[in-house]
């Protein structure tokens, strides 16, 4: 039986992985490790958390106490590492919260599974490794910088970050690939595209939308709304982790893309449409709007200021995980947006939690005076 030690697993892409793998694999067991903060909520879990599968560990990857008595207790072969401060609106206000974070607990992670995993030295003494364990580092297309109107970010694109996010990202990418080289560990990386789909906490941009169109509130978008990005479903995303925890080449970074590319103005203006739409078929979801239908268009945008360092375009090239790993995106957008509407739709008291509180006045801070 694999035993799975997931960082971040009560976050966005992080619970989907553990909702994914519950599903696919009966015989398996998870310890999630997650600090709850802003991003990661026991609401998103809280169906899972009584499975016998499962067990739960309240703390921070930079506790070193906390992670040692992990693997003290529990016998670990694989650690998924999906924790981070993930905003780059975040970080631009607090960046050293990102540093500590991001680079910091990434090597506390990395230090801890190296002691516990090491089985020996070989004849060159290099350590050995217990068979079949793996270390996965979930990073971020951001770590590449920008791109111009044409052309794809592939593995072999230099690292060239613009925010204090996407430096933290980057660096804590180089520390997982030194451990690689310096002490022989079993890692890889995967680096995805912007995911989207159920359990999106609403600061990042699709959940964000939805939640201000059902109140008829505005609908903020950076600049003119002309930068692009390459969507990704985030159940593919979780195949596309699985496959490479089963099969990646060790020490081989992944791209993972969603063939998705879409002004950020477009996916606002699909957003709207398809609310409106979903909710004019569905008079069941007519309980989630605390506006008038007739409320819901295009007048809702308003432009903001743009934020400082905001990357152009950013476009992902999957190939070499298409071809090593058989893996492909399988989600249209036009599908995946409804999907994942409907599912805020239907889970608005998921909304209502976790989005009480503190967050809104973060969101006063970031969007209040633009």
């Amino acid at each position: 039986m694999k035993s799975y030690l997931i960082t971040g697993g009560a976050g966005f892409i992080g619970s989907n992985f553990v909702k994914y793998i519950l599903e696919k694999y009966p015989e398996i067991r998870i310890l999630i490790l997650d600090d709850l903060t802003y991003a990661g909520n026991l609401g998103t879990i809280s169906e899972n958390l009584n499975d016998p599968r499962l067990k739960f560990v309240k703390a921070n990857i930079t506790d070193n106490t906390a992670v040692r008595t992990i693997f003290e207790k529990d016998r670990i072969d694989y650690l998924i590492n999906f924790a981070a401060e993930s905003h780059v609106d975040r970080s631009i206000e607090n960046p050293q919260l990102f540093l500590e974070t991001n680079i910091l607990g990434t090597q506390n992670l990395l230090e801890t599974a190296r002691k516990f995993w090491t089985a020996g030295k070989d004849e060159n003494g290099r350590p050995v490794y217990h068979e079949g364990v793996k270390f996965l580092q979930v990073s971020t297309d951001e770590v590449y910088g920008s791109l111009g109107e044409t052309g794809y970010f592939t593995e072999n694109t230099p690292l060239s970050p613009r925010s204090p996010y996407s430096a933290s990202k980057a660096a804590a990418d180089f520390i997982v690939l030194a451990y690689a080289e310096t002490y022989g560990m079993p890692v890889n990386i995967t680096r995805c595209s912007n995911n989207y789909g159920p359990y999106h906490f609403p600061e990042k941009l699709i959940p964000l939308i939805i939640k201000n169109i059902l109140e008829g509130e505005k609908l903020p978008v950076y600049g003119d709304g002309s930068n692009v990005r390459d969507w990704l479903f985030v159940e593919d995303h979780c195949k596309a982790i699985d496959m490479v925890i089963a099969g990646g080449k060790l020490g081989q970074v992944y791209n993972v893309g969603g063939h998705n590319e879409m002004k950020n103005i477009d996916i606002v203006k699909l957003t709207i449409s398809t609310v409106r739409r979903l909710i004019e078929e569905n008079s069941e979801y007519r309980s989630a709007l605390k506006t008038d239908i007739e409320n819901i268009n295009e007048n809702l945008i308003t432009f903001v200021k743009d934020r400082p360092g905001h990357d152009l375009r950013y476009a992902i090239d999957p190939t070499k995980i298409t071809d090593e790993l058989g893996w492909i995106p399988e989600t249209r957008f036009a599908d995946g947006i409804v999907k994942t509407i409907r599912w805020y739709l239907e889970n608005q008291d998921w909304v209502k939690d976790v989005t009480s509180g503190d967050y809104q006045k973060y969101y006063e801070q970031m969007y209040g005076n633009r």
